[in-house]
């Protein structure tokens, strides 16, 4: 095979592997469980010979020490799990997606990491708008996934897979199935295309027409939890320039304004806290949340060092998970809240490890951020855009993590890996990060064909 087609098909591979972690339900709701299965299957199985063809270069101080923590955590944590079989299970998952995200983060280079999200988030926001108009023109109701029997009678909302309220103004589901994660995508797409825009990386006039894509989707959703997460990224994003701008000498104003206006934030939503939740038509209990975080603490409270046993997104058919959170005759399966969740499975050893792993990214992603490239010589480069890409996903995420547990599973948990092992290769290494060059041809990129 010549390089440029195994080029061609490496870039095919990435693209459909994030395009699954994304979009894990579409798949699910097509094609069963069976089927998902199966697409899981090919997905790891393309991580590995996408490492193989190309053995990127890793030594062992490049290597996240915080990231093999956790996972020997979660492995340990069979020997005392409540459900053993399961932990494995959840284990072995955690463990193919933490494979997928090194393997891509690595093998591709940064910049060619964030060309297969671009072309993957294209996919998700593009089909969701798509999938939401033929279920409006055609269907004309709300749609069922494919392959599950759920009986006679009326049936909870959040079961549907599309509940065609386009044309009512939202909110919409997507391919995704989920309100919540659909925006979160559409946010990550602003964050990606804005910033590729402003680094030369793509076309202009098709940079403002994905830009607007993300933009409609993201209004659509009408998902008040990701919309105050874009508050946060924005506040971030002003923090993060205004630090290039001030430089190393000039940072600690900028620190102690950003603490200040933290403590501000808080008291705010103390004071104002009801009136927010009327604005965003949010009732006293969050949607519930309240009810489910009070079962998490009390169930946590029981094996508060090294937890239940790791699991990842809950098992219906194990104790305790089974009935631990229903609403409104749906049963949820995580605590909406990741941080919670690795207290409640791994106790606090695990949420150690986990917030080692989320500090690191974040602080490396901080000052890749702010601090001035060099060239080879050693002198002072521009700055890139692209360069801010894992501090806003970064704050995205963690701001995400607050109301879902998305972090512990598929594209939260990819998209961590990814930044934290990303980053650290960034940390050892001197070459700068030049702003990416226009792809030539679209061409480039082939097509890839119950969450709460």
């Amino acid at each position: 095979m010549s390089i440029g087609r195994r080029r061609a098909l490496e870039a095919a591979y990435a693209t459909f592997a994030l395009f699954t972690v994304l979009a894990g339900q579409f798949w699910r709701n097509l094609l069963g469980w069976w089927g998902f299965g199966v697409i899981a299957a090919l997905v790891v199985v393309g991580a590995v010979w996408l490492w193989t063809s190309r053995r990127p270069a890793l030594s062992w101080r490049r290597v996240p020490k915080s990231t093999l923590a956790f996972l020997l955590v979660a492995s340990l944590s069979i020997a005392w799990s409540n459900y053993p079989g399961t932990s494995a299970l959840g284990l072995l998952i955690t463990l193919a997606t933490t494979t997928t995200g090194v393997s891509l983060a690595l093998s591709l280079g940064w910049h060619g990491f964030l060309r297969a999200l671009s072309s993957a988030l294209k996919w998700v926001l593009a089909l969701s708008l798509l999938f939401e108009l033929w279920v409006a023109v055609f269907v004309r109701e709300p749609l069922l996934p494919n392959f599950v029997d759920y009986g006679d009678g009326k049936l909870p909302m959040a079961f549907y897979w599309s509940r065609s309220l386009l044309f009512h103004g939202g909110p919409i589901e997507g391919i995704v199935a989920s309100r919540n994660l659909l925006a979160m995508a559409a946010l990550l797409a602003i964050i990606l295309f804005g910033c590729l825009l402003a680094s030369g990386g793509m076309r202009r006039a098709q940079g403002i027409g994905w830009l607007v894509t993300a933009g409609i989707v993201f209004a659509l959703t009408r998902s008040a939890t990701v919309v105050l997460v874009s508050v946060v990224v924005l506040a971030a994003l002003g923090f993060a320039l205004w630090a290039r701008r001030a430089g190393p000498d000039g940072r600690r104003r900028v620190y102690l304004t950003a603490a200040a206006t933290f403590a501000a934030s808080v008291a705010l939503l103390a004071v104002a806290w009801n009136a927010l939740l009327s604005m965003f038509g949010k009732g006293e209990d969050l949607t519930g949340r309240l009810d489910i975080w009070a079962a998490v603490i009390d169930l946590g409270g029981q094996r508060p060092v090294l937890g239940w046993g790791w699991v990842g997104y809950w098992a219906p058919w194990a104790e305790p998970f089974d009935g631990l959170a229903v609403r409104k005759g749906v049963e949820y399966l995580q605590a909406h809240n990741a941080w919670l969740d690795v207290w409640l499975q791994l106790g606090i050893v695990g949420l150690v490890a986990f917030a080692s792993i989320v500090a690191g990214a974040l602080w490396r992603s901080w000052f890749l951020a702010v601090d001035r490239p060099k060239d080879e010589r050693g002198r002072p480069a521009p700055y890139s855009a692209i360069a801010l890409v894992p501090l806003l996903a970064m704050v995205a995420l963690i701001g995400q993590s607050l109301a879902e547990s998305r972090l512990l599973v598929e594209s939260g948990w990819l998209l961590l890996i990814a930044i934290a092992w990303g980053t650290k290769q960034r940390q050892w290494s001197s070459e700068p990060l030049p702003p990416m060059a226009p792809a030539r041809s679209p061409r480039r990129f082939a097509r890839p064909e119950a969450h709460p």
